[in-house]
């Protein structure tokens, strides 16, 4: 698996969802199951058992695909000085069809979450971004066609988990 790009408060983000899981995420399905268990004479065909080692599968399943996902990851941190937008920063744009202004954050594919804020440097919009400055206009084709974005700042924002 080749090494993916992830922010600095999207690895911590991941690595404290990790955390949760393995714990938190253990403990309640431990739990249920030692319920059922306690609850029924023969708990390995009640479908309250079966369906909490469903739960337990894919709840490990989860935890192996993230571990693995953060192993493979680099943290990429933003210049805020080199006056381009890069991963991690944050532009705020106005698309110049609509007048409408949108503020998105550039992240890894890993982490991204567009009702967030923050988009892919993989998706369209994103990778029309990378490398622009502050007053150029942008072209990126989208599932709904063209847009037309003019960059009005570019700010590396302050770490937040």
């Amino acid at each position: 698996m080749s090494e993916r790009l992830i922010t600095g408060a999207g690895f911590a983000r991941a690595s404290e969802m990790l955390e949760h899981l393995k714990t938190s995420g253990r403990r309640e399905i431990a739990e249920r199951l030692r319920h059922v268990i306690a609850s029924e004479t023969n708990a390995t065909d009640d479908a309250d058992y079966l369906a909490a080692r469903e739960d337990q599968v894919m709840l490990e399943r989860k935890i192996a695909q993230l571990e693995q996902r953060l192993a493979h990851a680099r943290v990429a941190e933003p210049d805020g000085a080199n006056g381009v937008i890069d991963l991690g920063e944050r532009v705020l744009l106005r698309d110049l069809e609509t007048g409408e202004r949108v503020e998105y954050e550039l992240v890894g594919s890993l982490e991204s979450d567009p009702a967030a804020g923050r988009i892919s440097a993989a998706s369209p919009v994103g990778s029309a971004l990378l490398g622009r400055r502050k007053g150029e206009v942008v072209v990126a084709e989208v599932p709904k066609g063209r847009v037309h974005l003019k960059i009005l700042e570019i700010d590396v924002p302050v770490a937040s988990v």
